[in-house]
């Protein structure tokens, strides 16, 4: 309810080639709220108790509304400003498009399936790793303490923090294409589930940092050129409906991936009553096929940056 309004509100007040950084600037504010949900929450709460941090954290998010409220604006035209994007000459304003016929248009163009297909794979792989089972394989498989896990896991905060606006820097300023970045990640992503497929237990902890930040880069940081290019297959006037729509399916994703990497463990043999590496090994196994998938999808996708600079 906050991400994709924000999203629609960027597409109304920056321009096509501003857009993918300013997604990447609010991923990275997003990977600070993750950093804070760690240490800060547990020192705020160690001196106001729960009850206390709660009610500040309300206190401050009433008045975050309510200076959004007075502040923000759905458009630079709603302040009488020029829109950020000029239209062309000759070119009809903006038709105003109803919810559900947003939504028809949206579902059934075919360049649509493929960019939610990678969201679901690649976005189920982080929730379902840095939000469910990584804690536990950290913890079972390499014998890291509570801390410890939680200091390899603050690492996919890290990830997004400084991959997300540098992945945009690299779509727009380098690559000039979203699709070479979605490819490349997709096929970084499968090399770095096949060790924790074949060979969980050979990572360092020096590894097991460097790997989690990496995971987080390209399974995280790198939606939001997702992001852009979903925005960018449709016109202005849908693109909330379009963003809205496929954030549907990297919350499917986790939603699904995690009991299915749960019922996996639940069969496999275990050691002291915790699953084995192999175990994990094997659970970790629908990461793989979700990295295929997404790597086969990443090379359907319709490459949006380029032709529209081209046409401009």
């Amino acid at each position: 309810m906050l991400f994709v309004p924000t999203i629609k509100v960027l597409t109304r007040w920056f321009r096509l080639q501003e857009f993918a950084f300013m997604m990447g600037l609010l991923m990275a504010v997003g990977g600070l709220g993750v950093l804070g949900a760690a240490g800060p929450l547990a020192y705020m709460s160690a001196a106001l108790g729960w009850r206390g941090s709660f009610l500040a954290i309300g206190g401050l998010t009433l008045a975050l509304a309510l200076a959004i409220w007075f502040l923000v604006r759905n458009s630079p035209e709603d302040m009488g400003l020029p829109p950020a994007e000029t239209p062309q000459a000759g070119a009809a304003p903006p038709q105003s498009i109803g919810l559900g016929a947003g939504m028809r248009m949206v579902l059934a163009q075919p360049r649509f399936w493929p960019i939610a297909i990678w969201f679901f794979c690649t976005s189920g792989m982080f929730f379902s790793f840095v939000g469910l089972w990584g804690g536990p394989f950290l913890m079972h498989v390499h014998g890291l303490t509570k801390a410890q896990a939680g200091g390899v896991l603050n690492m996919a905060a890290v990830g997004m923090i400084l991959g997300s606006p540098g992945l945009s820097w690299l779509s727009d300023k380098v690559l000039h294409s979203r699709k070479k970045v979605l490819v490349a990640s997709s096929a970084l992503v499968l090399l770095l589930v096949l060790p924790l497929v074949f060979w969980p237990t050979s990572f360092s902890l020096a590894g097991l940092y460097a790997w989690c930040l990496l995971f987080s880069l390209f399974t995280s940081s790198v939606v939001v050129i997702a992001f852009t290019t979903t925005k960018e297959l449709f016109p202005v006037s849908i693109a909330g409906t379009a963003t809205g729509l496929v954030n549907l399916f990297p919350f499917s994703g986790g939603a699904v991936l995690q009991p299915v990497v749960g019922l996996i463990l639940q069969g496999q043999d275990r050691v002291q009553g915790v699953a084995s590496p192999a175990g994990y090994g094997t659970a970790f196994t629908v990461f793989l096929v979700a990295a295929v998938l997404a790597l086969a999808a990443s090379f359907l996708l319709k490459e949006t940056l380029a032709p529209r600079r081209e046409a401009s």
